[in-house]
């Protein structure tokens, strides 16, 4: 899929590190010209991304990107949706409070919603496009005791994403979510190795218990940031143009419902 997507410029939310960082190079190495935006910029000046600072959590940083997009490129063919992360408290229902809950659906679910409506007259005027909005596998199998909150904004996201690829698909838009479930981040791999600490096991023996707390993982390992970037490639493509209002499990095998 060499340049499958020469010509195209492309934005990454959250492609600073980990998942993101792994669907940015990808869709760079396919051909495209990539943004990022996250927080903070990333440690490696030398990725070639063009990078624009936004708290996606916040409304106004929709339209920070946009006219800084619009300023340097004039143009916006993909969006990929990837800022999110799990922000609340385990416990259940009686340790969210208020604002655990607004946290959890300004990031994992405002973000995206905010970023395509403030982007997808840029992309509507090439009368084609892509968006990919990245869910997680909580969405669709919650754990009560550890992803409510942060389930409950994801499943909206899977909702939300459904429906405006029904809006879309009529003006040459195809909208898809990807929906990975254990992936080896260094968010991850950090977890890992605090719990592995915590309970004096090994962060082999902690790696395994969170993959058998998710119900098992067929394939036996968590999916590399890289397995997640290259689902995303092909969705993107002109070899994915027929698929829209998808969703798209990589997760090993994990999720327990059809």
């Amino acid at each position: 899929m060499n340049d499958s997507l020469k010509g195209k410029t492309a934005l990454v939310t959250g492609g600073t590190k980990g998942i993101g960082k792994a669907i940015a190079d990808k869709l760079s190495n396919a051909g495209a010209t990539v943004i990022i935006s996250a927080r903070t910029k990333p440690e490696e000046s030398s990725s070639g991304h063009y990078f624009i600072g936004a708290d996606l959590a916040k409304a106004e940083s929709a339209d920070l990107i946009l006219s800084e997009i619009k300023a340097k490129y004039g143009k916006l063919d993909i969006i990929v949706n990837n800022a999110g992360s799990h922000l609340s408290p385990g416990g259940g229902y009686s340790i969210l409070t208020d604002q655990d809950w607004d946290n959890e659906i300004q990031l994992n679910l405002m973000s995206a919603v905010r970023i395509n409506k403030a982007l997808l007259p840029l992309i509507l005027e090439n009368k084609t496009g892509v968006i990919i909005n990245i869910s997680m596998n909580p969405a669709i199998q919650p754990i009560w005791d550890m992803t409510m909150a942060y389930s409950a904004a994801k499943a909206a996201l899977n909702a939300y994403s459904k429906a405006l690829a029904s809006e879309l698909g009529s003006k040459g838009i195809r909208v898809n979510t990807v929906s990975p479930g254990l992936v080896k981040t260094p968010q991850m791999e950090l977890a890992m190795e605090e719990m592995s600490k915590t309970l004096e096991i090994t962060v082999e023996e902690a790696t395994q218990s969170i993959m058998e707390k998710l119900g098992g993982v067929p394939l036996g390992r968590p999916a590399n940031p890289e397995e997640v970037g290259d689902l995303v490639r092909f969705l993107v493509s002109e070899e994915a143009s027929y698929i829209t209002g998808a969703v798209y499990q990589i997760d090993g095998g994990s999720l327990s419902v059809v």
